[in-house]
């Protein structure tokens, strides 16, 4: 399974590529950041997102693409840019049919490792180690996006097991 995950930010929106499949090690298969200056009007920062998170699907056509849940922060203004780039997200995966999972930041670091609290640092050294790189990613943000496809390649991946085998179970009853 590939999974695109998306680390959404008006002015960084973190983009990871994560290959994975059952009894194996995870793969890098790219990461990067979309960046958009602040001294453009919104529409514009809107669009230039929009068709970056389109080429990153184009030229890695994954099968699910993970994005963080947005949670409430004191700055309202910063709120506003990272949901508005998270429903782009949305809307580019499901224009392609594509399945749309939401992680948590808390579940997020839990997931890569083991708790829930811990800072980027942790988790930057995590993602390093899970996917075997020589160097961390950076920014931040293009780490926070391999997380997410780790953690969905992880959840997600035995969340789509049970329900096809659930599936599977119900179709032998008949």
């Amino acid at each position: 399974m590939r999974v695109l995950g998306i680390d959404p930010g008006l002015t960084r929106c973190g983009m990871g590529v994560v290959d994975g499949s059952l009894g194996r090690p995870l793969s890098m298969v790219d990461v990067g950041v979309i960046r958009t200056s602040s001294d453009l009007p919104v529409w514009e920062r809107l669009v230039s997102i929009e068709k970056g998170i389109d080429a990153w699907i184009e030229e890695h056509r994954p099968d699910a693409v993970a994005i963080e849940r947005i949670f409430a922060r004191s700055n309202v203004s910063t709120i506003m840019g990272t949901a508005q780039a998270s429903g782009l997200a949305m809307v580019c995966a499901a224009r392609r049919g594509l399945p749309v999972a939401m992680h948590t930041p808390s579940e997020v670091k839990a997931a890569v490792s083991g708790n829930g609290r811990a800072d980027k640092a942790q988790v930057t050294a995590m993602v390093t180690r899970i996917l075997r790189l020589p160097t961390p990613p950076k920014p931040a943000d293009a780490a926070d996006a391999l997380a997410l496809a780790i953690t969905h390649q992880w959840r997600g991946g035995a969340q789509n097991r049970i329900e096809a085998a659930v599936a599977a179970a119900g179709k032998v009853r008949r």
